[in-house]
């Protein structure tokens, strides 16, 4: 860290190489580190705290690998090898470019490093033998012949890949974060830092996306209460950096193209790492409760100051080169493409300024009324719905939108059939009894921003047509000539898929019964009779299984099989949920337990429609950004100037 910033002061190109080099030599001595705690943990060494805490002999082996992030200490080891591996590829990326910028590119992210490898070391060491605890909890006295075993709730198979995922989200943004603080150190603030920062942010935003809708799939399938988003204090901190680097990706195109939004884009880059600091402590702070946090612990002061560093170094370089961060152009019309990044951006900060007062309201409230109080899931819902909805139309109306100033012809041309499509599709929803407000009014703007996407394409492919392309080899050339442009149509296509899934809550039916083998549960046009319940030993727990046969319309159609589990290692109770999923709908069938007055069973059904849709639209996402990250030919070939033109020519088409 040293050696990086004495040498972009200085001049001295040994130091640099001396600094880049200690990357190389932290990744391999981390990835050692990480490499010997999965030992330990495989094979078993209990008189580690850590493995006597997270793992045991019943245990699968690959649960075992989830088992070194399942903890504290272990998660904090995990954070620091995800990093040094970015590092390490930073470097390697940039040995040819970007040299003025990165000494200090080396210097922000070695201060985040030895942050972590400090924790590690001396707060959270996931080597500390037993009798030892300086990451909160009471010591074992003595190394058991077992371990507790990794917590149940985390033995599904998506969390074996969902927390590693969401990290190299988390982890990611450092290096957006440290090719900022170069370019504000330096003031080298040209075309090459920002088009080099969002490739950077992308590859971390792609991952935070992806990890958050594998979360939601956990807590779908595994928690047994029939949603999948609750408003859960960590799941908004995964979120808000999520929003605010998705408000980057669009502002930043407002720089690139126009000049514009300079020290606006500044600060999503520096608030969005800090966004994911201040996630880190929220989830092993313990100042909230939340099903995904960790137990709580002392190293919440620790961050508490780092992110005050953090925060300090943020503002004053900032404050200090303001002078270079000036506009070069100032917003022509409201009636703009330009304008639909400006509110676009609005409505994501909005949404994320919402989620942070949300989360943190119980610590406010206590503060200043010495009494915790927290808010819940009405509270997000009546703020976030109505923002949602004028985002998705924002993601209609902007890509119709010219640059510049959008003509009166111009607008009747491309929005008169989309409209026309969603206001027919209303009537239809209205006509087939849908009167859910919100979801219809979902509904009906997926439509529209479906119809401005297929336009766009159908426009391009109809262009390339002229050069006697077939209509899909016109698509697909198009496609990959401006995989940004047309990667991002994919994204939002995969955002229409998602809404369509969200919508569907507003009908979502659910009924609870206790029943003996005999009984029958009513839900929608659903019948589930309960036929008999089984009882089993396994290796790491003991079960009730029910057999529920489903009857729809008086036609049986499936069995499903609820399960309840009791894990002896940690004398905890899970519930299995039994799911019967479809395009249009899911049946979902929780065994929730006995009842302590009553003997008999109790199950709780939900029928929750279009569910289905928000993983699709999570599938969708990830090919479309994926897509955006592919080098197109195009965009390495033509020059901005030609850019503005084409772009210009195609919105005015």
């Amino acid at each position: 860290m040293v050696a990086s910033f004495l040498g972009g002061q200085v001049g001295h190109r040994r130091l640099v190489d001396t600094a880049e080099r200690s990357m190389v030599a932290v990744c391999v001595l981390v990835t050692l580190t990480v490499g010997t705690l999965w030992y330990e943990l495989n094979v078993g060494n209990f008189s580690l705290q850590y493995v006597a805490s997270h793992s045991n002999r019943a245990m699968p082996w690959y649960y075992k690998i989830g088992a070194l992030w399942g903890g504290q200490e272990g998660s904090l080891v995990f954070w620091c090898w995800i990093l040094s591996i970015y590092a390490l590829v930073t470097v390697l990326l940039n040995r040819k470019k970007n040299r003025t910028l990165m000494p200090y590119v080396v210097m922000a992210i070695s201060l985040v490093s030895t942050f972590f490898l400090l924790l590690n070391n001396f707060v959270a060491n996931p080597f500390d033998l037993i009798g030892v605890s300086r990451a909160g909890g009471p010591a074992m006295p003595f190394a058991p012949m077992d371990g507790n075993g990794l917590n149940p709730a985390l033995q599904y198979w998506a969390m074996v890949i969902h927390p590693p995922i969401l990290y190299t989200g988390y982890v990611g943004f450092t290096v957006p974060f440290a090719f900022a603080v170069a370019a504000l150190i330096t003031r080298e603030l040209d075309e090459e830092w920002i088009r080099t920062t969002r490739r950077w942010m992308m590859v971390p935003w792609l991952f935070q996306g992806t990890g958050i809708l594998l979360g939601a799939k956990w807590a779908y399938v595994v928690l047994g209460w029939g949603g999948y988003w609750s408003w859960d204090p960590v799941e908004n901190a995964s979120l808000m950096p999520w929003l605010t680097g998705t408000a980057f990706l669009h502002s930043v195109i407002m720089q690139e193209r126009k000049g514009m939004m300079k020290i606006w884009n500044m600060i999503l880059i520096l608030s969005t790492f800090l966004l994911c600091i201040f996630g880190t402590f929220l989830t092993r702070s313990g100042i909230v409760s939340s099903v995904h946090a960790f137990a709580q612990s002392p190293i919440g002061p620790y961050f508490t100051g780092f992110l005050l560093l953090l925060l300090s170094l943020s503002l004053y370089l900032l404050l200090t080169r303001l002078d270079s961060l000036k506009s070069e152009n100032r917003l022509d019309s409201v009636v703009s493409r330009e304008s639909s990044f400006m509110f676009n951006n609005l409505i994501l900060l909005a949404t994320g300024f919402a989620v942070l007062w949300g989360t943190l309201f119980p610590i406010i409230s206590e503060a200043l009324q010495g009494e915790k109080r927290s808010v819940g899931p009405l509270f997000f819902n009546k703020i976030n719905i109505p923002v949602g909805l004028f985002l998705l139309f924002l993601t209609g109306v902007g890509p119709l939108l010219a640059w510049r100033k959008t003509s009166f012809r111009s607008l009747q041309k491309n929005f008169t059939l989309p409209v026309i499509l969603s206001l027919v599709m209303g009537v239809i929803f209205f006509v087939f009894g849908m009167r859910h407000f919100y979801s219809t009014v979902c509904l009906m703007l997926s439509v529209f921003v479906l119809c401005t996407i297929i336009s766009e394409f159908h426009r391009g492919a109809n262009a390339r047509r002229k050069q006697g392309e077939s209509y899909l080899e016109s698509l697909w050339i198009l496609t990959f000539r401006n995989t940004r442009r047309y990667g991002g149509y994919i994204v939002h296509l995969g955002m229409v898929c998602l809404f369509v899934g969200l919508a569907g809550a507003g009908f979502n039916k659910d009924a609870q019964k206790e029943m003996v083998p005999g009984d029958s549960l009513s839900l929608g046009n659903y019948t589930l009779t309960l036929e008999q319940i089984k009882s089993a030993n396994n290796a790491n727990y003991q079960s009730a299984t029910a057999l529920m046969t489903v009857y729809k319309d008086g036609t049986l159609v499936d069995t499903l099989l609820p399960e309840r589990r009791y894990y002896k290692a940690s004398d905890t109770a899970t519930t299995e949920v039994a799911l019967r999923s479809g395009l249009n709908e899911d049946l979902y069938l929780v065994f929730s337990g006995i009842e302590k007055d009553n003997s008999k069973p109790v199950f709780h059904a939900y029928l929750n429609p279009l569910v289905s849709w928000v993983w699709i639209g999570g599938i969708v996402f990830v090919l479309g950004t994926v897509i955006c990250l592919i080098p197109s030919k195009q965009g390495m070939a033509r020059s901005k100037v030609s850019e503005k033109i084409e772009v210009e020519e195609l919105a005015k088409a």
